[in-house]
């Protein structure tokens, strides 16, 4: 019965691992695509979205560090770090949000942009369904917050896709730093929830 329970663990923290590789390879090619568009495009919010790219990188990074050990400190001392990380992405949201709103910024339309952001969004979604479950089969707080990071991601996406649309048909400039003050709402629950929560 043992074997069997360590066979399925190992299966499991396989699965772990592949997911996080995914992420992180999506993400390095994201970084290189969006510098582009947002380049192209003159669009801040597909600069952040890169940024938030390299923040969706570190994350991924700790994960497959924490799997690879063991140890109360160790887990601790991650989700520490994702903690971080969403801190991070949620001051640089609400900085984006307030300078984009405050100067009136107009990007160009990006179709580039809206094709990859598009496809972003269902990726993350995924991926993230696919942590949380992993993270629940492994009793495993690290991958399951990293999975919440990576739906952030999701969300950001699906907001600077509305945005970049909304943009392009109607004019409204202003729909993606407005939906950005959401997604940071939602970063601050996750750090209090990492430092200040039981886990």
């Amino acid at each position: 019965m043992d074997d069997v329970k360590e066979t399925s663990r190992q299966a499991l923290l396989r699965r772990g691992f592949a997911l996080e590789y995914v992420t992180l390879g999506w993400n390095v090619i994201g970084i290189v695509i969006l510098a582009i568009a947002a380049i192209t495009a003159r669009s801040v919010a597909l600069a952040g979205f890169g940024l938030d790219s390299l923040i969706e990188i570190g994350a991924s990074t700790v994960v497959i560090w924490e799997l690879s050990g063991t140890g109360e400190q160790r887990r601790k001392r991650a989700l520490k770090l994702i903690g971080i990380g969403f801190a991070l992405l949620g001051l640089y949201l609400l900085a984006q949000s307030t300078i984009v709103l405050a100067s009136g910024f107009h990007p160009r339309h990006s179709p580039l942009g809206i094709a990859w952001t598009a496809v972003t969004a269902a990726v993350m979604f995924a991926l993230a369904y696919g942590k949380a479950r992993t993270g629940a089969a492994l009793d495993n707080p690290v991958l399951r917050t990293e999975g919440r990071v990576t739906l952030i991601d999701g969300l950001l996406a699906a907001a600077v896709l509305l945005g970049l649309v909304l943009n392009s048909t109607l004019g409204w400039w202003w729909a993606d730093p407005a939906a950005g003050y959401v997604l940071v709402h939602y970063a601050v629950r996750e750090v209090h929830e990492i430092f200040f929560g039981e886990h």
